[in-house]
């Protein structure tokens, strides 16, 4: 489980991006977080990637996971 890819695009004003990364961070899951907001290049991936420009967006393993969607999220892990 904690040996799967894991992208988390974010910004940090964002409350949900905040809870994902604390729900990894609980499960002692690694993941690369990267800020869309500062970060250009990131927002595009992760448009590209989601289609969308809301946060967070998660890439487990090249499954798309868009907001805090915890059983999502865990089933992306499993």
């Amino acid at each position: 489980m904690a040996d799967k890819k894991v992208m988390v695009y974010s910004t940090p004003t964002c409350p949900w991006c905040k809870k994902t990364k604390e729900y990894l961070n609980s499960k002692g899951i690694e993941y690369e977080n990267l800020d869309v907001g500062g970060n250009q290049e990131a927002a595009q991936e992760m448009i590209k990637k989601s289609g969308q420009m809301g946060v967070p967006v998660l890439d487990i393993e090249g499954k798309i996971i868009i907001g805090f969607d915890q059983k999502a999220i865990d089933e992306a892990l499993a």
